[in-house]
């Protein structure tokens, strides 16, 4: 119990609980205030982190929205840098397929030009494959000429006729000429006397020689060789009678051999045989050595007919002196006829001079200077 204004109050007492509760009250306020204020300063650095937080995240926020912007402006980019490649890339494969198709074609057109070259080269082959061959039949052709008399005298008359057109005049030879004998020759020539018209023979006997060349062994090398002695003996005897007549042709005669190897062969090895021919008057030639034996003749030709001409040419010579001498003459006669032009020419001038004299004085009225002249120009 306890006293309160003399008036005792017990602890139970109602007023005694309700004060103590106040003051409990009142302590728990200041507590609780206490705490708070506690708590307030204790908060204050987590608010302050908040903050902080709330501006990082405002931040992040804010960064984040920019990061979509780049990530749309990047996305944007890309997707055009994309298109853009993509369109490249179209257009350098449409090129790349252009090339490769113009490259192909033109693969193409230069196989087919090798195909078409190469069908040409074929083709020329086939055409020197087929000349080849015909040169093989000509060939064989040749040796059946050759193997053949008749045949062959006529094959060396076209070669001794082709060079007897390109070395003499077409006036100069006759082919086929019979002579006063009644003998044809192959060929005569038309030289000037001395020496006359000389024969040219053109059939060899070449069996001899080609039994010579197949000779394989000693005994048929020296049998073929007697026998070509033989037979050219024999021939070189047969122009001598037949193609060399006293009085119509010249006293020599021309034997043509068509082989230029034949021709060495018998000076090489048949020396004795030449010189038959040289003491019969009979001269061996080849395609060669006649051409040469030709063209002196064409200039004996060409001489003989310049001496048959020099009376003309000395008659033509007198004639031309004539025709200067008159043309001199001539010359002298026009020379006076100038000079006699030039005199009347001079007249002509001074009296052209002294009426342009007059005239002038006329025109200047000057009588007493034109008075004294009047007499003699009348007189003129």
């Amino acid at each position: 119990m306890m006293v309160i204004d003399g008036q005792a109050i017990g602890w139970t007492d109602w007023r005694v609980v309700a004060a103590g509760a106040g003051l409990v009250l009142v302590v728990m306020l200041l507590l609780t205030l206490r705490a708070a204020a506690r708590a307030a300063r204790a908060t204050e650095p987590l608010r302050n982190d908040m903050g902080w937080l709330a501006q990082r995240v405002q931040a992040l926020g804010d960064g984040q929205e920019r990061m979509a912007g780049g990530l749309a402006h990047v996305s944007d980019a890309q997707a055009k840098a994309q298109a853009a490649m993509l369109h490249l890339m179209e257009a350098r494969l449409a090129e790349v397929q252009a090339r490769m198709g113009e490259s192909l074609q033109g693969s193409a057109t230069r196989t087919a030009r090798s195909l078409g070259d190469l069908h040409q080269r074929l083709e020329t082959i086939d055409r020197a494959q087929a000349n080849i061959e015909k040169l093989s039949g000509d060939v064989l052709s040749l040796q059946d000429i050759l193997s053949n008399k008749q045949t062959r005298g006529a094959f060396g008359e076209i070669q001794l006729h082709d060079i007897v057109l390109k070395a003499l005049p077409p006036d100069s030879y006759t082919l086929q000429a019979v002579l006063p004998n009644g003998r044809r020759a192959d060929c005569l020539i038309h030289l000037p006397k001395p020496p006359g018209p000389i024969v040219v023979d053109a059939k060899f006997p070449l069996e001899g020689y080609e039994a010579l060349r197949a000779a394989r062994t000693p005994a048929a090398v020296q049998e073929a060789s007697r026998a070509l002695r033989t037979a050219v003996r024999g021939h070189l005897r047969a122009i001598a009678e037949r193609y060399i007549v006293e009085g119509a042709t010249a006293d020599g005669a021309l034997m043509f051999l068509p082989s230029e190897a034949v021709y060495a062969e018998l000076h090489a090895n048949f020396a004795d045989v030449v010189r038959e021919g040289f003491a019969l008057k009979v001269w061996i030639v080849s395609p060669t050595t006649c051409m040469a034996v030709l063209n002196t003749m064409r200039a004996v030709l060409k001489d003989a007919r310049m001496r048959e001409q020099a009376g003309a040419i000395r008659k033509e010579l007198a004639l031309l002196h004539g025709d200067v001498e008159r043309l001199g003459a001539r010359v002298e006669n026009l020379d006076r006829h100038f000079a006699l032009a030039a005199k009347d020419v001079d007249e002509i001038r001074i009296s052209a001079e002294k009426a342009g004299r007059r005239a002038r004085r006329l025109d200047a009225f000057d009588f007493e200077d034109l008075a004294p002249e009047t007499a003699p120009d009348a007189l003129r």
